[in-house]
């Protein structure tokens, strides 16, 4: 569904999503800085990697933040299945 409203919303819901998924994350003790930074060009790189750290180190819990990273700079699309799926087995 997450594809769909994007696809939708022109890309809206996406980062809706993936705000909602960090502060999900960081209820879960990961350290990801505010949402703002997505719209700066190069800081958003930064948010990325720490939203990646998020993931790997608070829900996939194999600290391979690199990989992560590359994975969801390369191939983006994926990356949306891959964390909604590890936090609904979390919940």
């Amino acid at each position: 569904m997450v594809y769909l409203f994007s696809i939708i919303t022109v890309g809206i819901y996406a980062i809706y999503w993936m705000i909602s998924t960090k502060n999900e994350m960081n209820s879960l003790g990961a350290k990801i800085p505010t949402a703002w930074l997505l719209i700066i060009p190069i800081a958003n790189l930064y948010w990325i990697y720490k939203y990646c750290e998020g993931f790997a180190e608070n829900v996939k819990k194999d600290n391979n933040t690199i990989l992560w990273f590359v994975l969801y700079v390369l191939v983006g699309i994926i990356m949306p299945a891959i964390v909604q799926s590890k936090l609904n087995e979390l919940a």
